[in-house]
């Protein structure tokens, strides 16, 4: 008598599967390659490569998630209606990087592969939310250029912070420290 075959295993949503693994490992400090994302899934080490070429596209892909979620979290700050409302979207900027520091690492530490499209269509998005709330503030300047300033500023702030140049002990003194960069850039006038 024969014993019967075993099903084939089918993992589900195998790509998501090992975009969650990979994150977890990304955000805990663990190095990973697509066999340790692998294992960590519970699949095969071949298994990633229906999804992703190579390690850069994994991260590729992560960083991808990770300008949806920071959207996600800027959106959730509320729209800016005015100049001083600007700085709570910069605080839930800088608050995004302190809270995942290695995805916001990953995210802009390296260039934006052009041929991963899921990548360039989330910074898209990013950059024409940030161009459409400048725009609705300041009507009558250029949007996009008053959108590279005002994502530079967090963006440094941000960084300044990960590095440990400026203080983070706290949520409220890492507000109030982008809320004063802002009201400083807002309040000169041109003379």
């Amino acid at each position: 008598m024969s014993t019967p075959a075993k099903p084939a295993y089918h993992h589900g949503d195998l790509r998501a599967a090992l975009l969650t693994s990979a994150m977890a490992m990304l955000e805990s400090g663990e190095p990973f390659s697509l066999r340790a994302v692998a294992r960590r899934a519970g699949v095969s080490a071949a298994a990633p490569y229906r999804h992703f070429a190579d390690r850069e596209a994994l991260e590729s892909a992560l960083a991808a998630q990770g300008l949806r979620d920071l959207k996600a979290d800027l959106v959730a700050s509320g729209v800016p209606t005015q100049p001083s409302d600007l700085a709570e979207l910069a605080i839930a900027y800088v608050g995004f990087a302190l809270r995942r520091p290695a995805l916001f690492r990953l995210m802009f530490g390296q260039e934006c592969d052009p041929t991963n499209d899921q990548r360039v269509q989330a910074a898209a998005e990013l950059h024409e939310m940030l161009a459409v709330v400048m725009g609705g503030i300041f009507p009558d300047a250029d949007a996009e250029a008053l959108a590279a300033a005002g994502w530079a500023l967090a963006h440094g702030l941000a960084f300044l912070h990960l590095d440990g140049k400026l203080s983070a002990t706290s949520d409220e003194e890492v507000a109030a420290r982008v809320r004063g960069a802002f009201a400083a850039i807002l309040s000169v006038q041109p003379g």
